[in-house]
């Protein structure tokens, strides 16, 4: 599969990982670009940064306009007739990022899929379900889609990933309770995500970055990454 357009980065010479980190609905891959330099990692943890830009589609909820989009969404109530061709469609080609990390010597432990709300979803349902076990799946302001289909897709090489969430309670695009359902569903499946909230609407706020950041130079010290 032909590689999505992307913005990447390395913090250092050789990377020893990679985050691959897909952005929300109606943004690009340059949006999340700035984080890399506020997460202020330590210099003998050279990590190499995707982002990828989801393809341009048409959204229902607004209106069928065309915008940078996973997939579509039909409805207010986002958990609610999801788009699954639109959803596998993007598993697929956030896979083929992974083979190409895998294909330049960067094993699937030293992987992290990431993203926020739209783009979080698409790290959860790719991680999950991957093969390999992956270095972490972080999840920011988002929740699982296709939840149903998990117990019999999810791969057991992930049954006990490093799963990092975050959410706003003040958020009005992706509901806290909906983020919440999804914090329980994967704990129900025996993975306890790593669990932040703040006082902030649908954003990023300093102290998640700062927690962000913490959860990343777990990840790359731990035993599955040096294995």
């Amino acid at each position: 599969m032909e590689l999505l357009s992307h913005i990447e980065l390395a913090t250092g010479a050789d990377p020893q990982g990679t985050v691959i980190w897909m952005h929300g609905l109606g943004a690009d891959g340059w949006d999340f670009v700035p984080i890399v330099r506020e997460l202020d990692l330590p210099e003998d943890l050279p990590l190499r940064f995707i982002f990828p830009n989801a393809p341009v589609r048409p959204v229902t909820i607004n209106n069928g306009y065309a915008m940078r989009a996973w997939y579509d969404i039909r409805m207010a109530d986002i958990g609610r007739l999801p788009d699954e061709a639109g959803i596998r469609q993007s598993q697929a080609q956030v896979e083929a990022f992974v083979a190409r990390e895998k294909s330049r010597g960067i094993a699937a432990g030293r992987i992290v899929l990431a993203g926020f709300s739209q783009g979080g979803a698409i790290a959860l349902h790719t991680g999950l379900r991957h093969a390999e076990p992956l270095a972490g799946i972080l999840a920011l302001s988002t929740y699982l889609p296709l939840g149903e289909s998990l117990e019999r897709e999810a791969a057991d090489a992930n049954d006990r990933v490093a799963v990092f969430m975050a959410h706003g309670t003040q958020d009005p695009v992706v509901p806290l309770a909906l983020a919440e359902s999804s914090r329980a569903l994967l704990a129900g499946h025996g993975i306890t995500p790593e669990w932040h909230t703040y006082p902030m609407p649908h954003s990023v706020c300093a102290e998640e970055v700062a927690a962000i950041s913490q959860w990343l130079r777990g990840r790359y010290a731990s035993p599955i990454i040096l294995a």
